[in-house]
């Protein structure tokens, strides 16, 4: 039985962050995605050096720029949503990936199951899933969920252990997760997850916190705590984790 009182399915699962892991950093997504924050913030009153500032500040703290301005200013993270994920140009960017759909068709269903795990709102997780096509492949889907006033982000425990009563599974050494951010990562191995991945784009550009900055050709410190490996593409998951893959 799970903690929820129910079966509990005995495979595990597979959870994949969605932005910026099931596409890449080249589609500059992250760009985008940073000035239509950064123009929220300044919205709010602050001229453009606070507005990075503060941008950045919350991003580092909390792991999501909105978990600041949820924290600490009167918004409302549904307008913030509309502003910034609803008017990205994710139609430009996303084209459908058959290598990414045959990444996930060869994951063996009779032993794990596949869920996606994203700081964004369920609106934004949806629509990219669908433009990958890769909406059918996911068994479940765990997000931000901001109709609720306090609600948890990753890296923080309080999310992924809502996330593994939302999937129904309790051990989380059954539990294989791949990310871009390393501190999601790291917060995860650190709670027992069982087998974990830095997805790590070497040498590309990424707006991470209102900040460019160029993901480090030389490694990735990550790979240093026991348990996560550090890979540059998808296709390397069938290399580390062999026995998911039915092919």
């Amino acid at each position: 039985m799970s903690v929820n009182g129910t079966l509990e399915d005995s495979r595990k699962v597979v959870w994949f962050d969605i932005d910026n892991t099931l596409y890449s950093t080249s589609t500059k997504i992250s760009h985008a995605m940073g000035e239509r924050i950064h123009a929220y913030f300044v919205s709010l009153g602050l001229n453009e050096a606070e507005a990075s500032e503060l941008h950045h500040k919350y991003y580092s703290q909390y792991g999501l720029a909105l978990r600041g301005l949820t924290q600490h200013h009167d918004i409302d993270p549904l307008d913030f949503d509309r502003k910034c994920d609803g008017t990205l140009p994710l139609e430009e960017c996303i084209k459908p990936n058959p290598s990414l759909r045959k990444l996930f068709e060869d994951l063996d269903r009779k032993k794990v199951r596949v869920w996606a795990l994203t700081n964004a709102y369920k609106n934004h997780a949806n629509r990219v899933l669908k433009l990958l096509n890769v909406h059918d492949q996911i068994e479940g889907l765990v997000y931000c969920d901001y109709e609720q006033p306090n609600f948890t982000c990753k890296p923080e425990p309080e999310y992924f252990h809502n996330a593994m009563k939302i999937a129904n599974v309790s051990d989380p050494s059954k539990c294989l997760f791949v990310d871009d951010s390393k501190t999601n990562v790291i917060a995860a191995r650190r709670l027992g997850w069982g087998r974990c991945v830095h997805f790590h784009e070497a040498g590309m550009d990424v707006v991470e916190g209102g900040q460019k900055k160029t993901l480090s050709i030389d490694g990735d410190s990550a790979a240093d705590m026991d348990g996560i490996a550090v890979i540059n593409d998808l296709e390397e998951l069938r290399v580390i984790w062999p026995d998911v893959f039915s092919s």
